[in-house]
């Protein structure tokens, strides 16, 4: 069934994570321009394919780094058209985790695929969240440079092919703009939304057949007990064991008064449904819950299948 509770873009109320993504970037920004200057906060946040993975944190960080007031500006703009709902549908964390994974994603292809050129800025991340939103809601549409009317789903697959395209036909760092990056975080993106708990696993529950359950009553199993005191004997000890082996064999035929052979008198069915719900209460609660009675009963019994062996 469609959502059709969502509200339009901007209708939507900002979210905790969104909110909180766009603070980190714009403080970041504002240190750049005002405290420490691009170079300082680049040297310190942002991603050096030569000094990595001394520099391990940056594969994070480099993603609260913008080059430029257009460039921090495009980015949150799209997180805060497309985010709030994603964060509604799977929750902040989740969300968060998510928009991490397909920046780290982004790094990582970089540094595979343009390892001369430096990195900075959500937009691999930003990548991984549209193509979230477009495999939710594929026939949204939204207006590409505020004119061009676009479903989502057009929109992500017409942003792959470019991106990859002029990955393929430029220099290697040669436009500053990190093209592979982009493909990172999409690809990253698509491989956690198809092994996660949010856009996937719907996908997989229906591609996995379920397995039958095996049925209830074919096999009645009797659990390996131990008697609650040993000093009873190794007497008693082995009798008890000796029933409870020799009830779970015949347990599993399919006529259950097979336990204890039937007679003629009335005291031998009385006896053969005695020892049956003894043999129940040891199956569901183990041999400690017996009272004196039905131990007696299982000592008897024992005895019984000993004498009838022997003749």
């Amino acid at each position: 069934m469609p959502d059709t509770s969502y509200e339009s873009p901007s209708q939507q109320r900002m979210t905790p994570a969104v909110q909180w993504l766009i603070a980190a970037n714009v403080g970041v920004y504002f240190l750049q321009v005002t405290l420490f200057g691009a170079n300082g906060v680049f040297d310190v946040l942002g991603l050096d394919p030569v000094r990595f993975p001394s520099t391990w944190w940056t594969i994070a960080t480099y993603m609260f780094v913008h080059g430029g007031l257009w460039h921090i500006a495009f980015n949150m703009l799209s997180l805060y058209m497309f985010g709030p709902r994603i964060e509604q549908a799977w929750g902040a964390r989740p969300f968060v985790y998510f928009y991490l994974w397909c920046g780290i994603g982004g790094a990582i292809a970089h540094m595979l695929l343009d390892g001369n050129a430096g990195l900075v800025g959500a937009s691999a991340a930003i990548m991984g969240v549209l193509l979230a939103y477009a495999l939710r809601w594929p026939d949204d549409e939204v207006y590409v440079f505020g004119v061009i009317p676009m479903k989502t789903r057009w929109l992500v697959i017409w942003l792959a092919a470019i991106n990859l395209a002029m990955g393929v036909s430029s220099t290697r760092g040669g436009n500053g703009i990190a093209w592979f990056a982009h493909i990172g975080g999409l690809a990253f993106g698509w491989v956690y939304l198809r092994v996660s708990a949010f856009g996937g696993l719907d996908n997989f529950r229906r591609w996995v057949s379920p397995v039958p359950d095996e049925p209830e009553d074919v096999f009645r199993a009797v659990p390996r007990v131990r008697p609650r005191n040993r000093d009873r004997g190794e007497n008693r000890s082995e009798g008890i064991d000796e029933v409870v082996a020799k009830s779970n064999a015949i347990a599993a035929r399919p006529v259950r008064s097979a336990l204890v052979p039937r007679t003629a008198s009335d005291a031998g069915r009385d006896s053969a449904e005695k020892l049956d719900l003894v043999l129940d209460k040891i199956s569901k609660h183990g041999i400690e819950s017996l009272t004196t009675e039905e131990l007696r009963l299982l000592e008897d019994m024992s005895r019984k299948l000993r004498n009838d062996e022997t003749r």
